[in-house]
């Protein structure tokens, strides 16, 4: 993809970047949970699960970059992504508009439009999304009742098998994987006592979990517990893998 054509114009509009008071007034009112996780943890798999329950909105995040095609089926506005123009997206971003956006590769800017949370505020609905470790504390600054969830698969030779079932990987990127994975780990643990650390060990059991803990605010000190130590395990075997590369 070509370079932004307003990309001077993004940064210093997000290097300053405050919410519009419409745009907190909406935070303020909508029920949110954020999902994080290494690659092939189940993520995605839980937030189809709990939308099953009708009781969730997914929030479609907006990006600048054209659809693309996955498994020869091309993407779809408003289902993968809301697919904007560069011009209509800075508009939005300077006008407060978006929980939060970022330029990627210089070749994109992709966010979450506020209009995503007022449409899960309008519905009585619990907003959803996954979302990046790095991007977990700075929606906590805005919004501290955000419920923020790491999830874990159940050891790393489970989260192996998941990784290579999709097919072979080439070298650099398993490695890659495994730096991020690592990245994500280490900024998990050290912020434990911001986020819920779920295992997914079984798909059910899992989604069961978070959702008790968006209706009851149902999450023991043991769960906790033993999702700090398994994510500890799980980047000690991380960095060996690295290391044996």
């Amino acid at each position: 993809m070509p370079e932004l054509k307003y990309i001077d114009d993004f940064h210093a509009a997000l290097s300053n970047y405050q919410l519009s008071d419409h745009a907190l007034q909406i935070l303020k009112h909508t029920r949110l949970i954020v999902l994080t996780a290494p690659t092939a943890s189940g993520r995605n798999t839980i937030i189809n699960e709990l939308l099953r329950t009708n009781q969730y909105n997914f929030i479609v995040s907006d990006t600048t970059r054209p659809p693309r095609e996955n498994d020869g089926i091309l993407e779809q506005n408003g289902r993968e992504y809301f697919f904007r123009n560069e011009a209509d997206m800075l508009a939005d971003i300077k006008a407060g508009n978006f929980l939060e956006a970022e330029v990627i590769h210089k070749q994109q800017v992709s966010g979450i439009s506020i209009r995503e949370l007022e449409k899960a505020s309008q519905e009585h609905r619990t907003a959803i999304t996954d979302m990046d470790i790095g991007g977990v504390s700075n929606l906590l600054s805005l919004k501290p009742d955000t419920i923020a969830v790491l999830v874990l698969p159940p050891s790393f030779d489970v989260w192996h098998e998941r990784i290579f079932s999709r097919g072979t990987m080439a070298d650099d990127e398993y490695a890659r994987r495994l730096q991020t994975a690592a990245r994500i780990l280490a900024s998990g643990i050290e912020e434990s006592s911001e986020l819920k650390i779920v295992i997914n060990d079984d798909l059910t059991d899992a989604a069961e979990e978070i959702h008790e803990l968006v209706q009851n605010n149902t999450f023991s000190e043991a769960q906790q517990a033993a999702g700090v130590a398994l994510a500890r395990q799980l980047l000690a075997d991380t960095q060996a893998a690295l290391a044996a590369l």
